[in-house]
């Protein structure tokens, strides 16, 4: 199944309600990846450019983009990205592929 990373931080006035309020906030990620028809495999909270990282897995990215997006139509996070992810053993499989097809490439001046 591909597997994404999702990438995000927390809008002030959702860090006001958190200070209010304390939720568990992979348990609303959870529900949001289920409802697109995901699995949300981790949930971290992080320093530097983002407050959170998600590992999500799902067949379908148009659905989880859509899940995306009504969170970001919530007001509550924002510079939401999202990157798709390859185990080891997939890239070694592209390696071996990009062998097989290298001889259909001519680099210009060639």
């Amino acid at each position: 199944m591909p597997r994404f990373i999702v990438t995000g931080n927390y809008t002030s006035s959702s860090m006001k309600a958190m200070v209010e309020n304390p939720s568990d906030r992979e348990a609303a990620a959870g529900a949001i990846v289920e409802a697109a028809g995901g699995t949300l495999e981790s949930f971290y909270l992080t320093t530097g450019d983002s407050d959170f990282v998600i590992h999500v897995d799902i067949n379908d990215v148009t659905s989880l983009l859509a899940g995306l997006i009504a969170v970001g139509a919530s007001g509550s996070v924002s510079n939401l990205k999202t990157q798709r992810a390859f185990t080891s053993a997939e890239f070694e499989a592209m390696q071996r592929k990009a062998g097989q097809i290298a001889g259909a490439y001519k680099a210009p001046g060639s």
